[in-house]
């Protein structure tokens, strides 16, 4: 059983940044992350590989950067230009595979989140 674990969440204002972390007990190949905001269904946001391919959600790309150091089984997400529809509870979530996979559903470890809110 893999466990994930996040941190850096927080406040900020639109146009701010936020840096967010994950580290993982174990070896993994593929991590992302994604959000779910109140009333709305969990999105992937980012997600990247092994090999650093990543993908992005069309409403990040060019904002956020999803970055790994493999050997700490730890996976980044570097946020600026942040909007207050950014503003939601940030998961980290991790799967054996090489795609970086954006959809929810195909990851079965998940961290238990972590709040960025964005004021405008």
């Amino acid at each position: 059983q893999v466990q994930l674990v996040e941190s850096g969440g927080g406040s900020v204002q639109a146009g701010g940044s936020l840096r967010l972390s994950c580290t993982a007990s174990g070896f993994i190949e593929c991590m992302g992350w994604s959000r779910q905001a109140p009333g709305k269904e969990r999105e992937g946001v980012a997600a990247i590989n092994p090999y650093d391919k990543s993908d992005y959600a069309a409403s990040v790309k060019g904002r956020f950067t999803i970055s790994a150091d493999s050997a700490n089984n730890t996976v980044y997400l570097q946020m600026n230009s942040l909007i207050p529809e950014d503003a939601a509870m940030y998961y980290c979530a991790a799967r054996f595979g090489y795609l970086p996979a954006l959809t929810v559903a195909d990851y079965p470890y998940w961290g238990q989140g972590t709040q960025v809110t964005v004021s405008s």
